[in-house]
C-alpha cells in the first residue's frame, strides 16, 4: 500500500496564512463599512456614506468568499500537481478596492468644497 503523494507542509502552511489575509482584510472592510455608517455622520451626504458603506460591507463578504474560494483551489492544485489558479479574481478585487478609494476621496474633496 503506498502513501499518496503529500504537498510539502511548507507550502500547505502558506497557502494557509494567505487565506487568513483574505480574513483579515475581510474584517477590515467590514469594519470600515460600519465606521463609515456610524463614527463619522459629519462626513458628506447621508447617501454617500451609506452607498460607501454597503459597497464595503459587500467587498468584505467578497474577500471572505474569494478568499476561500482560492484557498480550496490552491489546496487541490497542491495535492493534484495540477496548475495553479488564475489571478483574474484578485484582479477584480484590486480594481474595487482602488474605485472605492477614488470614490472616497472625491467625496472628500467634494464635501470640504461644499462646507
Amino acid at each position: 500500500m503506498s502513501e499518496p503523494n503529500r504537498p510539502d507542509e511548507r507550502f500547505t502552511l502558506a497557502s494557509e496564512r494567505t487565506f487568513l489575509a483574505w480574513m483579515r482584510t475581510a474584517l477590515a472592510l467590514l469594519a470600515g463599512g460600519i465606521a463609515m455608517l456610524e463614527l463619522i455622520p459629519g462626513w458628506s451626504t447621508g447617501w454617500v456614506r451609506t452607498g460607501i458603506a454597503l459597497v464595503l460591507i459587500a467587498m468584505a463578504a467578497a474577500a471572505a468568499l474569494t478568499g476561500m474560494r482560492r484557498w480550496l483551489q490552491v489546496k487541490k492544485a497542491l495535492e493534484t500537481g495540477a496548475d495553479m489558479p488564475s489571478p483574474h479574481m484578485l484582479w477584480l478585487f484590486a480594481v474595487g478596492l482602488a474605485a472605492i478609494a477614488v470614490s472616497v476621496g472625491v467625496a472628500t474633496v467634494l464635501t470640504r468644497l461644499s462646507a
